[in-house]
């Protein structure tokens, strides 16, 4: 619990056996519950959380593979059957210990205080972004960011950070059935929640890149291209409509 708001971690996972039990164990006290997605892993990732020993856990499992965003939802729906306060926050994490847990009471903090309905991430805010980030990683990002900025009509630095925080009370307008399932997911949230007048802030946190495998192809990238393209007119329809 964190200044009387609970606290629980998603954290959607695919294959992650030989870093699952390490993000669970690394996982804060503030933290309530954890909820890892398996995403229909082949690799044991079920068994290797549950080796973890974490009281907290909450373990919940797709038969077939439906894509990172819709496992984030999978978590989104099961943290909401656990927590009920319109400030408790719902935190993502990937299942592959990129993003560092000391971060994450500065991440949850202003939705707690009620300053934010959803906050990011902003690897880009942290001043060794330019030596740890992979140069690909660190452009792409850029990109998508700037485009999802003029798409969504909200200035963001970092759209494609998974490291979140959502407050539950924001959670409930969210259209959960409609959220892209796959990579674009973050795009396709931010208009989401840009559309609904909903309170988008960022904090600096520090990517940590180990032993983890980027799943991010070539292929990935119109993909994201067509959700960020679909967000900017689903804006201009919403504009011509009042």
């Amino acid at each position: 619990m964190w200044m009387q708001s609970r606290v629980v971690a998603v954290v959607p996972a695919w294959d992650e056996a030989p870093r699952i039990g390490r993000v669970v164990r690394a996982m804060p006290e503030v933290v309530d519950a954890v909820v890892v997605v398996d995403d229909a892993s082949r690799d044991g990732t079920t068994e290797a959380a549950r080796g973890a020993g974490d009281g907290r856990l909450h373990v919940v499992r797709h038969e077939r593979n439906r894509g990172v965003g819709a496992a984030i939802v999978t978590g989104y729906r099961r943290a909401g059957e656990l927590v009920s306060g319109d400030r408790d926050v719902f935190v993502v994490m990937a299942g592959d210990g990129q993003m560092d847990p000391h971060d994450l009471p500065a991440l949850i903090d202003p939705v707690v205080r009620d300053d934010a309905d959803y906050v990011k991430g902003n690897r880009f805010g942290s001043r060794d972004v330019v030596r740890t980030m992979p140069p690909t990683r660190l452009l792409g990002g850029l990109a998508f960011s700037w485009a999802t900025s003029r798409a969504i009509g909200v200035s963001v630095s970092d759209s494609q950070c998974g490291y979140t925080a959502l407050a539950r009370a924001a959670w409930t307008r969210l259209d959960l059935d409609r959220l892209w399932p796959r990579y674009g997911y973050p795009n396709d949230l931010l208009s989401q929640l840009a559309l609904r007048g909903l309170r988008i802030a960022e904090v600096p946190v520090r990517a940590v890149y180990a032993d983890e495998v980027s799943r991010l192809k070539p292929r990935h990238v119109p993909v994201v291209a067509a959700v960020v393209a679909r967000a900017w007119v689903r804006r201009l329809r919403a504009a011509r409509l009042g």
